[in-house]
């Protein structure tokens, strides 16, 4: 196990150096002013409060995109769902902090929590088409964010829409249902302490409880699983509902702090993103923190630089792609896990002849 540990540990961080050096490689290469563009991507987004806060607004809704990914790829389970489920939790949080007057504290907590359910209602659906009909959860989560996508708007376009708005936006906000602000200069927002709080319960939920144990031995093994008498189905309902669950109240928690009105016209992207941190995280919710972080840092370093260089920020792309093929690809460093292996094999042996 710890083995195992430390050669992903190894393989990610080996993954994300070679594809930072190949990015300062292309900067070098393309860019007429390689120093600025350079210094705006490494130090950009700590030289100042404001900046700062700007990765750690990002880093939020891709900590719960990413905790939400990461319990339904440990049962093995490539709902890809979280984006709908994001996109219809805020939908969920307009609803209810526009249609409905309740007192401070109390209206947000309902606005997220329903936005919660509706997200975990569009991911389980591909969960109970898998348990029911076999139906690929790959392909019909994919198909559920359109669906979840154009509905949202149907509700926003002909029931919630604010008349006098400019644009196809919902009625502002309520102060009661808004999440308090923590930094000044800043918008990070109360939402930040949700996603801890979220983060250790995700934690105890996959490697200290009983439903846990049965996701991941689930995802590791499902024959052996069935065998040991593990009721597999409910494990693939249970882990894409929470999945779902968290990445709605992700969806209601960034509208509730980042914006005054509901304005998304598109899908936001968070739900892809969070594919991309659970994959840094190796689905490990104590991990997930650390993949949002650093994928925030380098959206909002590309941001910076792009808006005082001549380098445009698609080279965050560049990054991803080579990271995640690095992490993926099993024979990477499969040479160096054998010796791992063998080490300590041999390790153990000489104990057990001690």
């Amino acid at each position: 196990m710890r083995k195992n540990l430390k050669f992903e540990f190894i393989r990610t961080t080996l993954s994300i150096l070679i594809a930072l050096v190949i990015a300062l490689v292309i900067i070098l290469a393309v860019s007429k002013e390689p120093r600025i563009a350079i210094k705006e991507f490494v130090i950009g987004p700590i030289d100042s409060i404001r900046h700062f806060g700007n990765v750690i607004e990002l880093a939020i809704p891709l900590i719960f995109t990413g905790l939400a990914v990461s319990i339904m790829f440990k049962a093995q389970q490539f709902n890809l769902g979280a984006e709908g489920g994001f996109f219809i939790g805020g939908i969920g949080a307009m609803i209810v902090s526009t249609r409905f007057a309740l007192p401070h504290v109390i209206h947000p907590i309902v606005a997220i929590l329903f936005g919660g359910l509706l997200g975990a209602i569009v991911v389980g659906i591909a969960a109970f088409m898998k348990v029911k009909w076999n139906a690929t959860e790959l392909v019909s989560s994919l198909m559920l964010n359109y669906i979840a996508y154009f509905f949202g708007l149907y509700l926003l376009n002909y029931y919630f829409r604010d008349p006098k708005a400019g644009a196809i936006e919902s009625d502002r906000i309520p102060a009661t249902a808004k999440l308090l602000r923590m930094i000044p200069k800043t918008r990070v927002h109360f939402g930040l302490i949700i996603a801890i709080i979220v983060i250790i319960l995700c934690y105890y939920f996959v490697y200290k409880t009983k439903w846990g144990y049965e996701i991941r031995l689930t995802g590791e093994n499902k024959k052996f699983a069935e065998y040991s008498g593990i009721n597999t189905a409910k494990v693939i309902i249970l882990s894409q509902l929470v999945g779902g669950f968290i990445a709605g109240i992700g969806g209601s928690i960034e509208i509730l702090g980042m914006y005054k009105r509901f304005s998304w016209q598109n899908l936001p992207g968070y739900g892809w993103d969070g594919i991309i941190v659970a994959i840094l995280a190796r689905n490990n919710p104590a991990y997930v923190p650390l993949g949002a972080f650093f994928l925030a840092y380098l959206r909002i370093g590309a941001d910076l630089m792009s808006r005082t260089s001549d380098v445009q920020n698609e080279v965050v792309s560049i990054i991803q792609g080579i990271i995640i093929v690095f992490i993926v690809a099993e024979s990477f460093l499969s040479k160096y896990k054998q010796k791992l292996t063998y080490k300590e094999a041999k390790q153990n042996q000489s104990i057990k002849e001690a």
